[in-house]
């Protein structure tokens, strides 16, 4: 299956040390060399990197490696086929824009029956069951909610039905964000750090790469990485449940839904 990987940082942040470890799973060091993709939301802009070639090998991953963009938000992805073929048009993560802004979505796992959601206001541009979910996911948020909700706690709730809904059809573990909140849903496998004060060394398990964070931030900082597996050997992860949602902003969990 794929990989993903996410952060939520309270200050612009780069996330060139976990990408470092990230690309190599793309064809390295696990099988997932079937495209890759990555997004960041920077200043009320959103821009993305994708590509349908093995990330250890893209010279656009080397580029990420080496260019670090500071962002609040991160997602990324690496893709092993199971639904459609290796192409740009299938390469995660996929956008669409509601209210006014650019969510952006990941998904990990495999969907039995995808095809019997009906669509509604979005329609894929590939031919996955990820974004397939991806469409009917956003379009029943939107049919719920015209405009945005007055209070993101019925948002939240509203995600998580629906999140367990696809949980029903097979594997979804999923990142979605509106560069404002991410959310997290675990149906089978994902973990999670939050770095802050006092910051210590981390060191890579897919390459050799150690980072002293206290060298590269402030008391202040708070920085949280999601992924399919713990990019680090020497850090206490934390694994989430099946059938939970997170919801993080600026590094921090702000709710927590269980089914």
């Amino acid at each position: 299956m794929c990989e993903l990987l996410g952060m939520s940082a309270n200050v612009p942040t780069d996330i060139c040390f976990s990408f470092s470890g990230f690309l190599h799973r793309g064809g390295g060091t696990g099988p997932h060399r079937d495209g890759w993709g990555i997004a960041f939301y920077e200043e009320g802009g959103y821009r993305d990197f994708r590509d349908p070639h093995p990330s250890v090998d893209s010279p656009i991953a080397r580029l990420i490696c080496d260019y670090p963009i500071k962002s609040n938000v991160v997602i990324s992805h690496i893709r092993q086929a199971n639904v459609g073929g290796v192409k740009l048009a299938n390469t995660h993560p996929f956008t669409r824009e509601m209210w006014g802004r650019p969510w952006c979505y990941a998904h990990n796992g495999q969907l039995s029956s995808w095809e019997s959601l009906a669509l509604g206001n979005y329609t894929p541009v590939g031919s996955t069951d990820s974004e397939h979910a991806y469409c009917w996911l956003m379009g029943e948020l939107r049919r719920t909610f015209p405009t945005p909700p007055a209070e993101p706690e019925v948002l939240w709730e509203r995600l998580h039905q629906l999140c367990e809904q696809l949980r029903a059809l097979g594997v979804f573990n999923m990142l979605l964000s509106d560069g404002c909140y991410l959310y997290t849903f675990c149906a089978t496998k994902l973990a999670h750090i939050t770095r802050c004060a006092p910051f210590g060394d981390a060191e890579l398990s897919d390459a050799e790469m150690t980072v002293n964070f206290a060298e590269h931030t402030t008391p202040d900082d708070i920085v949280s990485v999601i992924a399919t597996e713990p990019l680090t050997h020497n850090e206490a992860w934390q694994r989430m449940v099946p059938g939970e949602l997170l919801v993080w902003r600026d590094g921090e969990i702000q709710a927590r839904y269980c089914p």
